[in-house]
């Protein structure tokens, strides 16, 4: 079977300053995130040939941002749909168009700042479902108004199966945290978090506490920079080979992530579906991960992970989590630089430059 299994690498990255509160344009943040990758990989905007981005994004079109850098040409552009899965998805895009030739050097990039989330992007065809009329009418009215309001339900149903504990909820978020506070550049880098304090901190839903979910929208970008494996070797930097790439919504796929919770088994993610193909294609098995880069929108979707990607058994991820598992120096640390819950709210990307630091060394 013919794959993309380490045709391309990702060869320079930056990140901007995060920051809580929103003082900058998400173009300012992109430009700065691309250009700061590619003088990291020892390049200019001129070679530049491909974007990738988040579909989701206020940063402008694709021919605004390549006049702004500069770039001789743009033979390339793709956009990834939605918000958290769109992180490795795009470095995977990136990935398969350099592996056949549709470009030779591209950027890919996350800016976010609570711009996006005003009402022209509310118009993109990815949100507009927001508006449809089974969740104006039948779930808005009644109180189900975000995301976590979906993820605590779904932790209702995992504590009702398998006897998940907020405890163990807790255990991931004072893991992920640790991590933070050995981060200079994680938003919450001063600020520690111990089990007492989660079982203490305000609820935002359901039995899910504010540390429990991702950081408030501010001020951040990322970008990394995708070549092919050959060109990649002549850089100034060890090329961070791509091994695989894998994405799905598994069976019954829903676009409205309200609709989840009624799939057969609410507690199965689509990282299930997904981790087989994943695995094969890499040849590897989750027992050849040393730390895990793990998307942390909320504890629990982190838990539902650690099962799910083969860490541990179907309704032991608590359990795995509260025995040390995921913390520094235990069997699997996770999300290393603080990820969504404290190092800054970049919908997963910001994790994908923490794994190309992680194999840097």
């Amino acid at each position: 079977m013919n794959t993309l299994k380490d045709k391309a690498a990702i060869v320079g990255m930056h990140a901007t300053d995060y920051l809580p509160v929103s003082t900058r344009q998400p173009l300012e943040l992109a430009l700065e995130a691309i250009t700061g990758a590619l003088t990291d990989a020892g390049l200019s905007p001129k070679d530049l040939d491909g974007i990738v981005r988040f579909s989701i994004d206020g940063t402008g079109n694709d021919q605004i941002l390549a006049a702004n850098l500069g770039m001789k040409d743009l033979a390339y552009s793709a956009e990834i749909p939605f918000y958290g899965g769109s992180g490795c998805a795009a470095v995977g895009t990136a990935a398969a168009a350099v592996a056949v030739g549709l470009a030779e050097c591209v950027a890919v990039y996350r800016a976010f700042t609570p711009y996006d989330l005003q009402g022209f992007t509310k118009r993109n065809s990815s949100t507009v479902w927001s508006m449809d009329v089974g969740v104006a009418d039948f779930m808005r009215p009644f109180g189900w108004l975000s995301m976590m309001d979906t993820y605590a339900l779904t932790f209702e149903a995992h504590s009702a199966k398998y006897g998940t504990t907020t405890e163990q909820l807790g255990s991931i978020a004072v893991a992920i945290r640790e991590c933070a506070n050995r981060n200079p550049g994680a938003i919450l880098h001063d600020t520690p978090l111990t089990l007492e304090d989660h079982r203490k901190s305000s609820i935002v839903s359901g039995r899910l506490t504010v540390d429990d979910v991702t950081l408030s929208a501010g001020d951040g970008g990322c970008a990394v920079i995708v070549m092919s494996a050959e060109k990649a070797r002549a850089l100034r930097h060890q090329p961070v080979y791509i091994m695989a790439a894998a994405s799905g919504l598994g069976p019954d796929p829903s676009l409205m992530w309200e609709m989840r919770l009624f799939r057969p088994d609410p507690t199965i993610s689509p990282a299930a579906f997904v981790a087989p193909r994943l695995y094969k294609m890499a040849g590897i098995t989750p027992q050849h991960i040393d730390v895990a880069q793990i998307y942390d929108c909320s504890t629990v979707n982190v838990l539902l992970q650690l099962e799910d990607y083969g860490f541990c058994k179907k309704g032991e991820g608590g359990a795995f989590a509260m025995d040390g598992n995921v913390e520094l120096g235990g069997e699997l640390p996770i999300t290393t630089s603080g990820g969504m819950l404290a190092e800054a709210p970049l919908h997963g990307f910001n994790h994908v430059l923490e794994g190309v630091r992680q194999i840097r060394g």
